[in-house]
């Protein structure tokens, strides 16, 4: 039996990217990112099951946005979330298939490779759109008001993250919503004012939100993050 200790979870918000290193219970349910994901093992390989219960294996994994998965436990991982319109975001998009891929080039992938690459919007999906979807992870926009602001209708901005993302543009919205909150939970902010102050309706709202999109819960952040538990409500 292994007697080695877990890691330390630890979890950092990048321009572009976040990333979560640390161990992985059940794996939650099955969800579905607003981010392409990328997910390292520490030693071995690590698993995952999509929507229709196949089997994922390999030293990485990239999940492409909202492509349903679980995560199967596992001890030792790190965790890319990687913003679909920053120029990292074109790599993967050519190189992997929509869904979950076996990607065991990515096996030494650091953080500062990332933050390199994240770094700069894409070259490849509309500037429109990375305008708008800039926009909406620095604050909540109403829709009429991100479409005159990047200079299209409501129903070309629609169409554009449908084209070229692959998801509804409201998916974006939750998952800008999701870093903002864990943001703001990083800067000592109360769980429930976060939840309110990036957009959620009540702090039960914000955990149903990341439990659907991440597979995580505030709590899990919250440690991740040095604060021991959430404040009894």
């Amino acid at each position: 039996m292994d007697s080695r200790s877990d890691p330390v979870p630890s979890l950092v918000i990048g321009d572009g990217y976040a990333v979560y290193r640390g161990p992985v219970g059940s794996g939650g349910p099955i969800h579905r990112h607003g981010a392409f994901q990328i997910v390292v093992a520490g030693r071995g390989e690590v698993a995952m099951v999509d929507a229709a219960g196949n089997r994922h294996r390999a030293c990485a994994l990239v999940v492409s946005p909202m492509a349903p998965h679980r995560i199967l436990a596992a001890r030792d991982l790190v965790t890319y979330f990687i913003e679909p319109h920053c120029l990292f975001a074109d790599r993967l998009r050519r190189r992997y298939d929509t869904g979950i891929a076996a990607a065991p080039e990515l096996g030494e992938l650091s953080e500062q490779d990332v933050a390199d690459a994240c770094r700069r919007p894409s070259r490849e999906v509309d500037p429109r759109l990375v305008a708008a979807l800039t926009m909406l992870a620095e604050g909540n926009l109403s829709m009429p008001d991100l479409a005159v602001a990047v200079g299209v209708s409501p129903q070309r901005l629609r169409g554009l993250a449908r084209r070229e993302l692959g998801m509804p543009l409201s998916r974006w919205r939750v998952w800008s919503r999701l870093r903002r909150a864990v943001e703001a939970l990083q800067c000592g902010v109360p769980p429930a004012q976060a939840a309110v102050t990036a957009g959620f309706s009540d702090q039960a709202h914000f955990t149903r939100q990341m439990r659907e999109m991440m597979g995580l819960t505030p709590a899990v952040v919250l440690h991740a993050l040095g604060v021991q538990r959430l404040p009894a409500t």
